[in-house]
């Protein structure tokens, strides 16, 4: 980051820095649930929600590298050992036990309301912090996460209602 910009974002930088760092670990955990939810899920619409997740888990993997870039940006380091990740996560990870279409749309929508929560946070932080190039960022995201709980809502309203 140039001198004038870690000027301005300054002492919070390090806060920023910790923040993204959670949110990088929880992409990673949403990634490999969308990838490996996609492997096992079993249902009806199966085909359409292995279709959606493989896409979501596709986006996930666009934050991580997106967070990975602005942590160091900011002078950071992104987490180095997916050991890391379950330790500095938010959320966790919610293994796709059961394989019913509708188990693991409702895990992963779950999962989305809790990004919605996060990213919302970080740009309230982001934001006091004036750090923009951050706010921008993490807003995209946002936007992206805000229409994977509505692909994943209107999947899930769409199986319950077959046979109706």
């Amino acid at each position: 980051m140039g001198v004038k910009a870690r000027e301005i974002v300054g002492k919070d930088a390090d806060r920023i820095v910790k923040l993204l760092n959670g949110a990088l670990a929880d992409e990673w955990l949403a990634y490999y649930q969308y990838w490996v939810g996609s492997l096992v899920v079993r249902g009806p619409m199966r085909p359409d929600v292995q279709k959606e997740l493989k896409e979501h888990a596709d986006d996930e993997f666009k934050h991580a590298n997106m967070l990975a870039d602005r942590i160091v940006k900011l002078g950071g380091t992104p987490l180095l050992n997916p050991s890391d990740w379950l330790k500095h996560s938010k959320y966790g990870y919610d293994e796709p036990k059961d394989a019913h279409v509708l188990k693991i749309l409702r895990q992963n929508i779950e999962g989305e309301q809790c990004a919605i929560e996060a990213y919302s946070n970080i740009l309230k932080v982001a934001m006091d912090a004036k750090d923009f190039s951050t706010f921008n960022m993490v807003r995209k995201i946002l936007d992206d996460e805000i229409g994977h709980e509505q692909d994943l809502q209107d999947l899930e309203n769409d199986i319950k209602l077959i046979g109706k």
